[in-house]
């Protein structure tokens, strides 16, 4: 038997993968502890073919059982196992593309393969694993901006680290692993000691790579921003000016990349002896460590290079939404933070010439920097479908008009406005908090579009109403204060915790309305402001250098996977977004330890490990022993306590609740020697309601001025098994030529041609693993029943929204042994012509095979198969 299971193609990641910055959400109200969790019944309801998303692959990545040479492995047996490879599936029949192979990170390679074929290549010999290639849509640019990035520095500690400290991050080499770097950009010259392109301008995700050009130049933008939060010089300085760069190109300047060339990139960063990684980028929703993205991740730390990666900007999709490679063991999962204040371009308006700072939309073309339009409008700030139906011919010919967002996506607004004869589009928010929006669709907006706040959308409303408004274009900005959204987590930046309930983000940094570098070919000033997790990474990048650049001048060394302890140790928590006035702590499990600081971090002499506590189930809580080592020449007495955090319930729309968490503690005050450790035990009471991930940091206070020491810690409360994965029941379905699937009442299939059954499955949470047997309709036993008949896969992510599918494949065939032993050799030939079901079994996230409340299954309905004859 064959299961093809067609995981998540788009599970977006970094704000639609690479922090491209989606609309920022109003902030959440708070639910109190009384009203209840939210339901996690099931809702056994068919999936309507019409409203249903797909979410499938078409690369996958094949593991093989040998090491990867950094972990030990043999070179030449990894080059054998690729060989037998090649042999069996050329003796099967099996027609495949390879694109990438891969020794030394991880061991395996990439293949573009038929659906029909990915069970036999499951059977062959050496294979350990077969994994979906995760495909990462390339961001786009949101504003244009006057270079200044002050206020974020400022917020990590960075500017008094290189204004007091004299730390630059000189010598230090971090690798950029994103867009490719505009290399005439001044910010930059110099300092590129290593590059390579893996992709060429022309690849999009759905074509070939062409490596090895001789050029990273970058025609997206991303990558030259995301390396000037860094490391730019210059004008804005990003936060480690003099460091190093290595700069690997993954896109090309359209489409997407995926996450077999992300590792061919890592192990070309080992290749060229990088101190530091960067990645923002990612795959939301695929929160397993074990993902081949993240196991080359944390194989890479382990090799002495420092992994940062964003965790990914899909805080919309609600609870477990952190990605690969960001949730790998080693990596140091990054969170996004708002900046303390926005610089935005500005156009006037009349009579008095009044500045109103704009984002400009992805998708249309640049606002200029001149000219005026008459000001009009198609709605009123209480209007709920602001121009979502066609307006009338020429109504707004030559006008800049103004539309309030609602109802309806950006593009139509826009695009009813341009049909009707608009210069430009002002759209204006209906919450608290400015939006980045998006109007790429086909026909394509040709006309400016820009986004304002709300208040500022209103204030042009009663101007229109009062009389001739004039708009002004201008190359001027404004500066404002983000007010009490400065220092929260932005509301895109994803939950975690990681499927195995790992504690993840691990921290976090600025990251929601940045100013950096940006190409000068795409724009000539240079500069750009965008947001998202992929900002909030490269500044933990800069800090980690800082860090290291700071050890060696100390004569000192750090070993890369103790870089994370370190910063999570003196990391500062924030207030919750939805209402900081409240005083509770943002959730552990979507900020981490809180904001990276850089002061702390080089200035302490004392650490914690370990440092961060991954607490596991309710009822499996036990003592936790943290040992504190001082490395200083005088001693020093800590006073421990426990401050707690937001919780939350649900799963895509999350409830809220304040902390009623308590520790207990083997002594409430510990003196550590110099230059030795001392150790103290903590018990952790979680007062969360059931079914709740709860967290908090246990607090260590020191006796003199050195700095405050954290550990944070989650876990889930109650029995993490009772969560579903069958929330929705599954269907069968038909697979279409342009790969969409149909449901179909038609049960009957020839399995030739691609006329196979198809089940698809929303999965509304982690499954550890999912089986798939075939059974006789009549006797309901399994056939071959003595031979292998189930089909296995493993480490399935959750589907990304509450109407996402997997679709899972049978084509007719099953298994069988040559003999009876686990060491068997398996085989496969097509199932006889008759009556069948097939019956799926999910293992539940750490759940034990052995208990059947940790299981959940489905029974397809009778499927009849009526192979023609040869």
């Amino acid at each position: 038997m064959k299961l093809n299971h067609l995981r998540n193609a788009s599970l977006l990641a970094l704000s639609v993968a690479l922090a491209s910055c989606g609309q920022q959400q109003a902030a959440p109200s708070t639910t109190s502890a009384q009203s209840g969790s939210a339901s996690l019944q099931a809702q056994n309801l068919n999936l309507p073919a019409a409203v249903t998303q797909s979410e499938t692959p078409e690369l996958w990545f094949v593991e093989f059982s040998e090491k990867p040479t950094s972990k030990g492995g043999n070179s030449a047996a990894l080059g054998q196992q690729k060989k037998l490879f090649r042999q069996q599936a050329a003796a099967e029949g099996v027609k495949f593309n390879e694109r990438l192979s891969f020794d030394r990170l991880w061991n395996g390679i990439s293949v573009r393969v038929l659906p029909s074929d990915l069970g036999k290549i499951k059977d062959m010999d050496g294979v350990k694993a077969v994994y979906p290639v995760m495909s990462i849509p390339i961001p786009q640019d949101l504003a244009v901006n006057e270079p200044d990035m002050a206020t974020a520095i400022s917020q990590t500690g960075a500017d008094v680290a290189r204004n007091e400290m004299g730390l630059t991050g000189k010598g230090v080499k971090i690798a950029i692993m994103d867009t490719g770097l505009d290399l005439d950009h001044p910010a930059f010259q110099g300092r590129v000691v290593a590059s390579y392109d893996l992709v060429g301008d022309a690849f999009n995700g759905s074509n070939t790579p062409v490596p090895g050009q001789d050029t990273v130049d970058d025609c997206a933008g991303h990558g030259t921003h995301v390396a000037g939060i860094a490391a730019a010089a210059g004008d804005l300085p990003g936060v480690a000016p003099e460091a190093s760069l290595g700069v690997y190109r993954v896109f090309g300047c359209t489409g997407s990349t995926s996450s077999d060339i992300m590792i061919q990139a890592m192990e070309r960063v080992l290749a060229d002896g990088m101190d530091v990684l960067n990645m923002s980028i990612g795959a939301s929703f695929n929160s397993w460590p074990e993902y081949p993205s993240a196991v080359a991740a944390s194989n890479l730390v382990d090799a002495g290079v420092v992994v940062a990666a964003s965790i990914g900007n899909s805080g919309s999709g609600g609870v477990w939404a952190a990605g690969a490679p960001g949730v790998g063991d080693k990596v140091i999962g990054v969170a996004n933070f708002m900046n303390t204040h926005t610089a935005l371009p500005a156009f006037s308006v009349s009579p008095d010439g009044q500045k109103v700072g704009y984002s400009m939309a992805t998708g249309a073309p640049a606002a200029p920097a001149t000219g005026s339009l008459p000001l009009a409008k198609t709605g009123t700030p209480t209007t709920a479908d602001d121009a979502c139906t066609p307006l009338p011919a020429n109504s707004l010919a030559g006008k800049a008009v103004l539309i309030r967002r609602g109802s309806c996506s950006f593009y139509v607004k826009a695009f009813n406005a341009q049909q009707a004869g608009a210069a430009a589009v002002v759209l204006y928010n209906n919450a608290a908090g400015i939006i980045n929006p998006t109007v790429e669709g086909t026909p394509p907006v040709t006309i400016p579009v820009v986004s304002i706040t709300a208040a500022d959308g209103a204030m042009l409303d009663a101007r229109i109403a009062a009389g001739t408004t004039t708009l002004t274009w201008t190359s001027q900005s404004v500066t404002s204060s983000n007010g009490s959204a400065a220092n929260t987590l932005d509301p895109s930046s994803s939950y975690g915790m990681s499927a195995k309930l790992d504690l993840k983000p691990d921290l976090g940094a600025p990251g929601g309305m940045i100013r950096s570098t940006w190409p000068l070919s795409l724009i000539p000033s240079g500069y750009n402001t965008i947001s998202g997790t992929s900002m909030a990474s490269p500044h933990v990048a800069g800090v980690i250098a800082l860090v290291i650049e700071a050890k060696r001048k100390a004569g000192q060394t750090i070993r890369a996977e103790d870089m994370r302890t370190l910063l999570q140790n003196t990391a500062q928590p924030k207030l919750w977004t939805g209402n900081p006035a409240a005083g509770i702590l943002e959730a552990v499990h979507r900020q981490g330890a809180g904001m990276v600081n850089v002061v702390n971090a080089v200035t302490t002499k004392a650490t914690v490990t370990p440092s961060k506590l991954s607490l596991g189930e309710s009822s499996n809580l036990t003592p936790q022993t943290l040992t504190i080592n001082n490395s200083g020449n005088t001693p020093v007495t800590y006073t421990l306590s426990q401050q707690g955090a937001l919780t939350t319930t649900g799963n895509y729309t999350p409830k809220y609740y304040g902390s009623g968490n308590s520790a207990s503690f083997s002594s409430n005050t510990v003196t550590v020697p110099a230059g030795s450790s001392a150790t103290v035990t903590v018990t952790i009471t979680p007062g969360a309601p059931d079914l709740a991930v709860y967290g908090g940091y246990v607090v260590l206070t020191p006796s003199d001025n050195s700095p405050t020491l954290r550990v944070p810690y989650a876990g889930f409360n109650g029995d993490y098994q009772a969560l579903k994965i069958f929330t929705i029941t599954p269907d069968v379905a038909r697979r279409n030529a342009d790969g969409t699937y149909s449901n179909t009442s038609d049960l009957t299939f020839t399995m030739r041609d691609n006329d196979y059954p198809y089940f698809r499955m929303h999965l509304d949470h982690f499954a550890r693993w999912l089986k798939m047997d075939v059974l006789d309709a009549k006797t309901m036993q399994p056939v071959n029943s003595q031979f292998f008949n189930a089909a296995t896969e493993e480490y399935l992510p959750r589907s990304s929204t509450a109407g996402g599918f997997f679709a899972f494949g049978w084509d007719g065939q099953v298994s069988w042994s040559r003999g009876k032993s686990d060491n068997a050799q398996n085989k496969r030939k097509p199932i006889p012509n008759g009556q069948y079901v097939v019956k799926f079994t999910a293992l539940k996230a750490l759940g034990d095979a052995s208990n059947p409340a940790h299981v959940e299954t489905w029974t397809s309905p009778v499927l009849t198969v009526n192979a023609p004859k040869k």
